[in-house]
C-alpha cells in the first residue's frame, strides 16, 4: 500500500510550474499579498496566474509583482478591479534588502513560486531568488527528471 501523503495546511491558488524549468531556485521568501476586497474573492475562486510574473524593488524600496493575473471578481461591480495591475508585496526591511542585493550585485531574478492562503486565511505568495538556466541546463535537468522516473518504474517492476 502506497503512504497517505500529507495534506499541507495551506490551499495553494496558482502556481508556477515553469519557474523550477526555467531557473535555478535559491532562497525562498514568503510574503504578504497587499489586496482589495475583491481580489480576494477572485483568488478563493482559485482562478489567478503568475506563470508570467515577475517581482521587482521599486524606487522606494517596497517590493511590487507586476503582471501578475487575478481575474475580475464578477459580482464586484464598480469595485473591480484592474487584473493586472501591480500589487506591493509585504515583507521585513532585511528580508528586502537581501533581494535587492541578490538582484543588483548577483544578477538574479526575483520569481514568484505559488500564490496560496495559509492556516489563518491570509493571502501568501511565496517567492525566490533565481538565476536564469541555460539551454543545456535545461536539457540536463530533463534528462535527470527522466531518468528519475525510469529507475523509479524499473525498481516498482522488480518489487
Amino acid at each position: 500500500m502506497a503512504a497517505e501523503k500529507e495534506k499541507p495546511n495551506f490551499k495553494v491558488v496558482a502556481d508556477n510550474r515553469r519557474a523550477r524549468y526555467d531557473y535555478e531556485i535559491g532562497e525562498t521568501f514568503e510574503a504578504g499579498l497587499m489586496l482589495t476586497g475583491p481580489e480576494v474573492k477572485s483568488l478563493r475562486t482559485g482562478k489567478a496566474t503568475v506563470a508570467e510574473s515577475y517581482a521587482a524593488v521599486d524606487r522606494n524600496g517596497e517590493i511590487m509583482l507586476y503582471n501578475a493575473n487575478i481575474p475580475e471578481y464578477l459580482q464586484a461591480n464598480r469595485f473591480n478591479h484592474e487584473p493586472k495591475r501591480p500589487r506591493k508585496l509585504l515583507l521585513h526591511a532585511k528580508e528586502i534588502a537581501k533581494l535587492a542585493k541578490g538582484v543588483e550585485r548577483e544578477g538574479m531574478t526575483i520569481v514568484p513560486l505559488r500564490i496560496y492562503f495559509n492556516a489563518k486565511g491570509r493571502a501568501k505568495i511565496a517567492i525566490a531568488l533565481g538565476r536564469g538556466k541555460k539551454l543545456h541546463d535545461k536539457r540536463e535537468s530533463e534528462k535527470a527528471r527522466d531518468w528519475n522516473r525510469d529507475k523509479s518504474r524499473l525498481m516498482r517492476e522488480r518489487g
